[in-house]
């Protein structure tokens, strides 16, 4: 077995291939800066924006084969700007056009008006077609526009929620799992509803996140482990290889959640060996993690072949390429996942990982006058590069794990100053939801409000708002639900089980586990432990009072002074009597969640 500092001399060895947009290009490609617009519209000519991600096969083919032909490229100078950005570097982006994969190709006017978009890869040909037709008739495509929201509120109405359980309950594929798409991935938000509705009883919707969970293990490299992106023709057997963070960190998310559920042990083999990879090929030496690795082994050309082979016959052809950028909200993403794993598992090992990640991230990615940049080391280009709320809410959702998993209060004070950063620097009063970045004057485009990360902000921050006890923290909850509750945001979709949890979440107070002794006391240790393994791993409130560090920063409730360390348990309606024996903890949970329904 080679051992990870070989490995990582591979990876940064002349193994890794360059990228071939670098090498064969016929365009003269520019950054996203608002200053093309303006250029753009000086000269009157149309912008031309390639989305690409390193990792993926079909970008190295489009640069390989259509950007490098010369009649594109002369049609393109002729008539166009041309802008190529990294969607991993660049989130606001990501997220205004993830709907249209990578490659995506879209095409402005002089004015900065979205005339049309394009999904995937283009043949030199139709994209010499095209280029024309635009120069011909630059009239805006029907591509799609912001959504304008009309009514704001902080709870689905009647009838939109029951229009989002039947949109979850008839996007199930029933022959193989999953969505009843083309395309087959864990979809994380149906699978945790289905998982916490079968856990209250539903033995259909926990089938159904079995299915899932069971088939999705089809897409775990048999020979390194972690998880391939995606698998297409309706089924989990024609998967495409590159591994991206965002896989990994749900893969370890979620079989966790499910092992806590269920005890199913093949769920956290499948955790443990996605940590097993991560650490393998992407873990930097000097503290966090990369992006991904490339799908190809050379780019451009498909490597099911190479990636049937074992371990050893791989390493002697060489290593995909990695991304060996490390962006905050990858790395935030997974500390949360590994705090999953360490509840349901107690690995002590995975519990320092995570707050390793958390100390990286700290004193590397933290801007003096607070929030987390992308992307850069340097403290400078830190503080003067544009925040945004994928890598805001996903530090602070870190931090509450990691609170929750060591009863370090800095943790928490960590998370509170993630929230006023983006109630101060990111929210807009003049934006329903909280957009995916900092408004600037400068900014070409108009703000764009993702859904994804509206759902993850208002999961979080109401979270945050239960053990901080701030108003402030409730409001800015419901400035993102307030977006992903309306009517116009639910006709727009296919399927979004995460609006329901999220309206669940805000509309109730979480599950509250305290135990109250000191922290160097055995049995208080064995009861904290035993809160986090409880199978209630999702919307959750855990915390350890030790009497000598002062009253808990939310105090609201009261506990009595015992002779022994003692848990207790409450929900919305009640709280349990005290709990001495950590093997009773999951029974008193049971029966109090029993006499709410």
């Amino acid at each position: 077995m080679i051992q990870q500092a070989s490995l990582l001399f591979i990876l940064l060895s002349s193994l890794i291939f360059p990228a071939a947009a670098a090498e064969n290009s016929a365009i003269t490609w520019r950054q996203w800066s608002p200053q093309v617009f303006s250029e753009a519209k000086a000269s009157g000519k149309h912008i031309i924006l390639n989305v690409e991600a390193v990792w993926c096969h079909w970008c190295h083919v489009m640069d390989q084969k259509t950007y490098s032909d010369p009649q594109v490229g002369a049609a393109v100078d002729k008539d166009f700007i041309a802008i190529k950005v990294d969607h991993d570097a660049h989130p606001e982006i990501a997220a205004r056009y993830r709907a249209w994969g990578w490659p995506a190709t879209i095409f402005y006017n002089s004015d900065g008006v979205e005339i049309v978009k394009r999904a995937g890869y283009i043949p030199p040909d139709s994209m010499t077609a095209l280029l024309n037709a635009i120069v011909r008739d630059p009239s805006p495509e029907n591509t799609g526009s912001l959504i304008a929201v009309t009514t704001q509120r902080s709870a689905l109405i009647p009838a939109d929620k029951a229009n989002l359980i039947a949109m979850h309950k008839r996007s199930y594929d029933a022959e193989y799992g999953s969505l009843a798409i083309a395309m087959k991935f864990i979809d994380p938000d149906s699978v945790e509803y289905a998982l916490l509705e079968g856990m209250n009883g539903d033995e259909s919707e926990l089938a159904r996140a079995n299915k899932t969970l069971t088939a999705a293990l089809k897409l775990e490299d048999p020979e390194w482990s972690g998880f391939y992106q995606y698998s297409t023709h309706g089924d989990w057997d024609h998967p495409h290889f590159e591994k991206i963070m965002r896989s990994q960190t749900r893969s370890i998310r979620l079989y966790a959640q499910a092992y806590a559920a269920t005890k199913n042990p093949a769920y956290q083999a499948a955790a443990e060996r996605t940590v097993g990879y991560l650490n393998r090929f992407l873990k930097a030496p000097d503290g966090g993690f990369y992006t991904s690795q490339d799908a190809d082994l050379i780019q451009g050309q498909k490597s099911a072949q190479y990636f049937a082979l074992k371990d050893q016959q791989r390493i002697a052809l060489g290593i995909p390429r990695v991304d060996t950028h490390r962006y905050t909200k990858e790395n935030a993403t997974l500390i949360s996942a590994l705090t999953r794993l360490y509840s349901a598992t107690g690995d002590t090992k995975i519990k320092a990982q995570a707050i390793s990640i958390g100390e990286w991230l700290l004193a590397n990615r933290q801007r003096s006058a607070g929030g987390f940049n992308h992307g850069s080391s340097d403290s400078k280009s830190r503080d003067d590069a544009k925040l945004f709320l994928a890598d805001n809410i996903s530090a602070l959702a870190a931090f509450i794990d990691l609170y929750e998993i060591s009863a370090d209060r800095q943790w928490l004070r960590y998370a509170t100053a993630s929230a006023d950063v983006i109630r101060e620097k990111i929210a807009s009063p003049d934006v329903v939801g909280l957009p995916a970045a900092s408004i600037g004057a400068q900014d070409p485009l108009a703000p764009y409000v993702d859904l994804e990360e509206n759902i993850q902000a208002t999961r979080a921050i109401n979270t945050l708002f239960h053990y901080s006890g701030r108003e402030i923290d409730k409001v800015l909850a419901e400035k993102s639900m307030a977006y992903i509750s309306s009517s116009e945001v639910i006709a727009s979709r296919f399927t979004e089980a995460g609006i329901l949890l999220a309206d669940a979440e805000l509309n109730r107070d979480p599950l509250h586990l305290v135990v109250v002794g000191s922290k160097s006391d055995v049995k208080a240790q064995k009861l904290f432990s035993a809160a986090l393994a409880t199978s209630y791993q999702s919307y959750r409130r855990i915390e350890w009072w030790d009497r000598s560090e002062g009253a808990l920063i939310n105090h609201d409730v009261e506990y009595p002074s015992l002779a022994k360390a003692a848990a207790f348990v409450c929900n919305d309606k009640r709280c349990s009597t005290p709990i001495y024996k950590a093997n009773e903890i999951q029974e008193v949970i049971a029966l109090i969640e029993g006499t709410q329904k």
